[in-house]
């Protein structure tokens, strides 16, 4: 019997409560009862046109009540959602359709110029709405239900997989980390590209009955009203969010009384952003995970929040960790995802033992709290969105102009890390020819804030990039 699969998850809420309200999107109001219709109703119509257990069903869409449609009908049907990055570019959306390969690629009109360009045979998102009676599949805990593609140090994406299990478990230890009830307002803001979209409140609200305001896009003054409008009561972000917020002109003045919780993911929050929540009474939870762990791996509790500033906290509930070689972070649970997909090198790479090995260096203090120091994988993180240097610099060297480039991140008021590119140039090339040569290829978040020109890169005796002296030269004067 299958006891954690999530298509039971929206069943049993329409039937305990099928006219509250499950989704507030832009104002529209949409009901349990017509989510877990309509679900069913596409989850029906995909086993009918010979989508079977297994396939992918991938998407390109911002957030939205019908993108939910399509999740739920997919953990109904034993299918896995791809929902795909709209921020990419087009040729980077083709490899991971490719390597995906699936049944069917439902689009949003705003991204159907971009989708085209990607070559792939697509169809509008717009899931069936008429009675139908509930589907029957064969769905099974390990079955995937989310492919996530992730970039990797290579420069080529992963795709996690993500099963029924992951999410069950990662969503249970969630819930006794922050208690979320039926009658919780969660505001979403984070895009349902993200593990984070789905497995950090959202989820978890539609398991216990709760409404979730779905946003497409986090606009800070709008965000602000909306706390008040819609009463609501929990949100997440990654720590921009909140500094965005609280920077606001109204922010002094903005209703705030009904927001209990605020989680914080994806960096560490500054004391001084810390305390100017806590001051409007809204508690603070922050934490560490990466998708590969679906992703919650690390909490830290409210009243920790100033006296273990910089901590990650403590494993949730159902996972292990310890430090291994290189005091690196390893983790172990339920959560832990059974590897990428079509790649079993990169799994073996990173699973073994029966551990999951992040890449991540921390420490760990007497009271058993864990602080990420640093990462064994060379990656940063620039507004909550991870970059991977290798994609960068493989872009770069793509142009005729350079010899050598390396990419770093470097703090960054506005985004927590920025790139910043060293390049050592073969011919005569200008900043802004590399810079517009990286955005017609690469993400907008991708794209380094900066170039600088050097004679040569240094190198270490195994003839590898010493990239800590090019992060302790940027701050230096760099010769154009």
């Amino acid at each position: 019997m299958s006891l954690h699969t999530l298509g039971h998850w929206i069943r049993d809420s329409a039937r305990r409560t099928p006219d509250r309200v499950a989704i507030d999107y832009l104002g529209r109001e949409v009901t349990y009862a017509e989510l877990d219709r309509r679900s069913d109703a596409l989850a029906g119509e995909l086993l009918e046109r010979g989508v079977r257990r297994g396939d992918r069903i991938a998407t390109l869409t911002g957030n939205s009540p019908e993108h939910v449609m399509v999740f739920f009908a997919c953990a109904k049907a034993g299918l896995m959602l791809v929902p795909l990055n709209w921020r990419l570019a087009a040729p980077e959306l083709r490899y991971q359709l490719d390597d995906a390969e699936p049944a069917v690629f439902f689009v949003e009109d705003e991204y159907a110029a971009l989708a085209a360009e990607t070559g792939w045979k697509f169809e509008p998102l717009a899931p069936p709405d008429r009675p139908v009676a509930a589907v029957i599949a064969d769905v099974a805990d390990d079955d995937g239900l989310l492919l996530i593609y992730t970039s990797g140090t290579t420069g080529r994406p992963k795709g996690a997989v993500l099963t029924h299990e992951n999410c069950f478990w990662t969503n249970l230890s969630f819930d006794l980390a922050t208690g979320l009830t039926g009658e919780d307002v969660a505001l979403q803001v984070l895009p349902q590209f993200h593990c984070g979209g789905w497995n950090v409140q959202p989820l978890l609200a539609w398991w216990k009955g709760g409404k979730v305001v779905l946003e497409r896009s986090f606009e800070p003054a709008r965000v602000l009203s909306l706390l008040a409008q819609k009463q609501v009561t929990t949100m997440m972000g990654v720590p921009a969010i909140y500094l965005f917020l609280s920077q606001e002109a109204g922010f002094a003045a903005a209703e705030l009384s009904s927001v209990r919780l605020a989680v914080v993911g994806g960096a560490p929050m500054h004391e001084e952003l810390i305390r100017v929540w806590q001051a409007r009474g809204i508690e603070i939870v922050q934490g560490y995970g990466l998708t590969e762990a679906a992703p919650n791996v690390l909490c830290l509790p409210p009243e920790d929040a100033i006296r273990k500033m910089g901590s990650a906290g403590k494993p949730y509930a159902f996972v292990d960790v310890r430090l291994g070689e290189g005091d690196e972070l390893q983790v172990r649970g339920p959560n832990v995802f059974p590897g990428y997909w079509r790649n079993p090198d990169a799994t073996a790479a990173v699973l073994r033992d029966g551990w999951l090995h992040t890449g991540d260096i921390a420490e760990v203090d007497d009271e058993g709290c864990y602080r990420i120091r640093g990462r064994l994988k060379d990656m940063y993180i620039s507004g909550g969105e991870n970059v991977y240097p290798a994609e960068v610099e493989g872009v770069l060297h793509a142009h005729p102009a350079v010899a050598h480039a390396a990419v770093v991140g470097v703090p960054d008021d506005r985004w927590g890390e920025a790139g910043v590119a060293f390049v050592v140039a073969k011919e005569p090339v200008s900043e802004e020819a590399l810079l517009g040569h990286c955005r017609e290829r690469l993400a907008k978040f991708k794209v380094p804030k900066r170039v600088r020109f050097v004679d040569a890169l240094p190198m270490s005796a195994m003839n590898k990039v010493l990239k800590d002296e090019l992060r302790a030269l940027d701050t230096q004067e760099v010769p154009a």
